[in-house]
């Protein structure tokens, strides 16, 4: 038998809500065809930048990197970054366009810092 503390609770609440957040910003990117259907080159994936910045678009390092890396670190009950900042860099890279997108990814933001 699992006791459920409160904690593990919030936990698992979290993860159900980015899960959400997550399935959420792919169907964005999918509706504005920021959606790349074809595997990415595994070198581009190597970059030290910052979101990969010298190797990727920013819609593809969402999609080959931060989705995946969300998704392991859930399934693997790990805990989740609590500060990433990931809606300047979309502010930025698409200014005014893709608002659906923008915000997603700030609902995103929003709630991993809750979480600290």
């Amino acid at each position: 038998m699992v006791l459920c503390t409160q904690e593990n609770y919030i936990y698992t609440a979290m993860y159900e809500n980015i899960i959400n957040l997550l399935d959420e910003l792919e169907l964005q990117l999918k509706a504005h065809q920021l959606w790349q259907h074809e595997p990415i080159d595994a070198v581009l994936l190597r970059s030290q930048q910052p979101f990969c910045i010298d190797t990727l678009q920013f819609e593809q390092w969402l999609q080959f990197v931060f989705i995946v890396k969300m998704h392991e670190l859930i399934k693997s009950q790990q805990s989740l970054p609590t500060s990433i900042a990931l809606t300047p860099m979309a502010e930025v890279t698409w200014k005014d366009r893709y608002q659906d997108v923008q915000r997603v990814v700030y609902s995103i933001d929003k709630l991993l810092a809750e979480d600290s």
